[in-house]
């Protein structure tokens, strides 16, 4: 990809970037917030986590997101009797007397892990694993999943019965945790509208696989300045109780605060959403843009913030 500077390249995201939310708004309706986060996790090379109620057009945005950046896709529906062998693939003896490696739906651009806390810990963790490292082993030998690998996993938090919820440890290799609302009236009409007619939309495809790496290598050459850094790393260290940048508030209400990942995560969205708004560098304000999703599932709320009805989100708010 040739930019005489990276100065271009980031007007070319931010473009890119508008562009594509418009080709997603022709399918989506509404979920603005939530195509921005899913976009900004693509662009940091992370990977995001959804949570809501069935029939909230998750599964839709993931299919037009692989569509419009012409990548390939696969969605896996976890169910409690899923292996890891179901995900990550097998191997198959064949006719030739010897071992062939049958690629699983891991291997694939985008995996969408539909439910992914109704399928025991043993399977969560094959995929995790995969997430975390970009390879798949098995039978000793490992191979490497195509590149970009983004794995979005959704959640319903409704139906508690026979689910299997991510430790911790688990959720935090999710850049992102996404809560999905219910639409607007408005926005409920234009979605009723468009799907009870003939209607069908042709997607243009406007980013392909090579493109998104280079500008995933772009976004972690976007420069920081000292003050913004320093704020991301006290926004997640302030969230840990019992140590001394820890405020009233955390040490009253949290029993757990968010780890150096966090961290990481805050300073890449910051360079992600400032360059798709077409800035150079961020500031404090990119910061806070992405901060809640990210410190959402980082910390783990007492029994006397449950009690008192305070939201993990009200604690974050606090921190800013």
């Amino acid at each position: 990809m040739a930019y005489s500077s990276d100065i271009e390249a980031i007007d070319a995201l931010s473009e890119s970037y508008k562009r594509i939310r418009q080709e997603i708004g022709q399918v989506i309706v509404g979920q603005d917030d939530v195509v921005k986060s899913v976009l900004i996790s693509i662009f940091s090379n992370g990977h995001c986590l959804l949570v809501g109620v069935p029939g909230l057009a998750k599964t839709l945005l993931v299919n037009t997101l692989a569509q419009v950046l012409d990548l390939s896709y696969n969605r896996v529906q976890f169910t409690p009797d899923l292996m890891p062998s179901d995900i990550l693939g097998s191997e198959i003896l064949g006719e030739d007397r010897t071992f062939k490696f049958l690629k699983g739906p891991v291997f694939s651009n985008i995996v969408l892990a539909d439910e992914i806390n109704r399928t025991p810990p043993k399977t969560q963790a094959a995929l995790l694993e995969a997430m975390q490292e970009k390879i798949v082993t098995v039978g000793g030998n490992t191979y490497p999943l195509p590149r970009p690998f983004f794995v979005l996993a959704t959640q319903n938090p409704i139906e508690q019965e026979g689910t299997y919820p991510l430790p911790e440890a688990q959720l935090d290799r999710f850049m992102f945790n996404v809560m999905l609302s219910y639409p607007s009236f408005e926005e409920e009409l234009r979605v009723v509208k468009n799907t009870t007619i003939n209607k069908s939309v042709s997607l243009q495809k406007i980013l392909n696989a090579e493109q998104i790496q280079y500008f995933q290598s772009l976004i972690r050459n976007i420069p920081v300045t000292d003050h913004v850094l320093e704020y991301a790393v006290s926004l997640a260290v302030k969230t840990r109780p019992g140590t001394a940048m820890a405020t009233e508030e955390v040490n009253k209400y949290l029993s757990w605060g968010a780890g150096p990942r966090a961290s990481q995560y805050l300073v890449l969205g910051a360079k992600c959403h400032a360059a798709i708004s077409g800035k150079y560098s961020p500031d404090i304000e990119d910061v806070r843009a992405i901060a809640e999703p990210i410190l959402r599932h980082r910390i783990v709320r007492n029994y006397k913030a449950e009690a008192e009805g305070i939201s993990t989100e009200q604690i974050i708010r606090k921190l800013f």
